[in-house]
């Protein structure tokens, strides 16, 4: 079940609860999804209904942002909670959960309540059942502990799981939208409401962060790399690649030294994700972030649909690198070109395995010799394709998709503006002002 055909079920199934039950439902309005599994036989359907089920409205923001880790190192997403989301289960499985936790070590035998009072109110993290588990909040993210009484793993440590809940929205922009939504129907037990409340007409253009600005007005035209695209190596089987190892230092750079990383990631010829730690190997999936020995931030970004069949996921670099360009100037971005030879990092051996043992640039997967040009101009890049197996993505300022580049020459060049990004080989360079 797909397309016009999840819709029209899904309208006709709020149709009929609304008719069914609509003097119960006071102003409350119903939503359904409809999502179409090959572990039910044709003709059967599967419910998923409770106070801890809920559908975002089109367009609601994200209030709180759920992760959860193992080890402090890895964290990877568990669940959003949106602005007008009241309470959300955490567990083994969408069987006894509304939300699956990927770092869940506790089976099927208890799960995590989250309750959101309001945008002004924290949220409130109860452990199910009360007596099996014990949870603790410290240090100053405010990350919970839960552990399992009396359970310990095979080196004698408590059986663990960490838990971070972010806030995304900003409090004014969450107190609107609980104005403008007006009372609800109370679940488990009363929310605290301001009855003097009003509606009122805002803005959703997010407040500008001059904090965050990538580049200053005026400044030198320059190209950055900001993150790395994993290949998915099952597509270069035939030149024998085994593995692509990407190392990060204590201080998070990029680093191909022998025993130098403090964290690395690796792709198999399988295409399966692991983060490397001193604690050994884990599989993991983007999105995903990690906090390693609390030395900063490493994000690893779900890639677009575009762009799955070439790239497992994107690595954003803790610590890009840039280099300054000449307007009006054509140059050339390839493994034979000199034009920022400086951001072509994976151009080692060190970073390759074969599985024959021998030598080659990690370059030589995805990347030409000569695969594109671009050349500096008001407001923004030509860009022209110069290989005809050369794939190139267009990403924009927040690194979503917009496009693949195809035919672009130098008569007819691809316009890529100020800030925005493009995706060559495993290289995400962004071209800025």
């Amino acid at each position: 079940t797909r397309g016009a055909r999840v819709r029209e079920l899904a309208q006709s199934l709020a149709a009929l609860h609304q008719k069914d039950f609509g003097d119960l439902l006071g102003s409350d309005e119903v939503r359904y999804d409809v999502v179409g599994t090959e572990a039910l036989e044709p003709g059967e359907v599967e419910v998923k209904f409770g106070h801890a089920v809920y559908l975002p409205t089109k367009g609601e923001a994200t209030l709180y942002s759920v992760s959860t880790s193992r080890d402090g190192d890895i964290w990877q997403p568990a669940c959003p909670i949106y602005m007008n989301q009241r309470l959300a289960l955490i567990g083994q499985d969408a069987q006894s959960a509304t939300h699956a936790a990927p770092s869940w070590p506790f089976g099927a035998d208890g799960a995590i309540l989250l309750v959101n009072d309001g945008p002004d109110a924290p949220i409130e993290v109860q452990v199910r059942p009360k007596g099996l588990f014990d949870c603790v909040v410290d240090g100053p993210e405010g990350i919970y502990t839960i552990t399992r009484r009396g359970a310990l793993d095979a080196s004698g440590q408590p059986v663990r799981m960490l838990m971070k809940v972010e806030r995304v929205a900003a409090a004014v922009t969450a107190t609107m939208a609980v104005a403008a939504k007006g009372p609800s129907a109370d679940v488990w037990k009363t929310r605290a409401r301001d009855t003097e409340l009003t509606a009122v007409p805002f803005s959703h253009r997010p407040p500008a962060a001059g904090s965050e600005l990538t580049f200053a007005p005026l400044a030198q035209q320059r190209v950055s790399l900001v993150g790395l695209a994993l290949p998915r190596l099952s597509r270069y089987r035939d030149t024998g690649a085994a593995s692509i190892t990407i190392g990060l230092d204590q201080a998070l750079a990029l680093t191909a030294q022998d025993g130098a990383a403090a964290f690395s990631f690796e792709v198999d010829a399988s295409d399966q994700l692991h983060a490397i730690t001193a604690a050994g190997r884990q599989p993991v999936s983007a999105p995903a972030s990690f906090t390693p020995s609390g030395a900063g931030k490493v994000d690893l970004l779900a890639v677009a649909p575009a762009m799955a069949d070439r790239y497992c996921a994107t690595l954003m670099l803790p610590r890009p690198s840039s280099v300054a360009v000449s307007s009006g100037v054509r140059l050339v971005f390839g493994r034979t070109a000199p034009t920022l030879a400086v951001l072509r990092v994976l151009d080692s051996p060190r970073y390759l395995r074969q599985t024959d043992g021998s030598s080659a640039s990690a370059d030589r997967i995805g990347l030409s010799r000569s695969a594109f040009s671009f050349e500096a101009g008001t407001g923004g890049y030509k860009i022209g394709r110069l290989s005809t197996t050369q794939a190139l993505f267009h990403l924009d300022a927040n690194l979503a998709f917009v496009a693949s580049i195809g035919t672009a020459g130098q008569d007819a060049p691809y316009f890529l503006p100020h800030g925005h990004h493009l995706v060559a080989g495993h290289y995400v360079l962004r071209f800025d002002a």
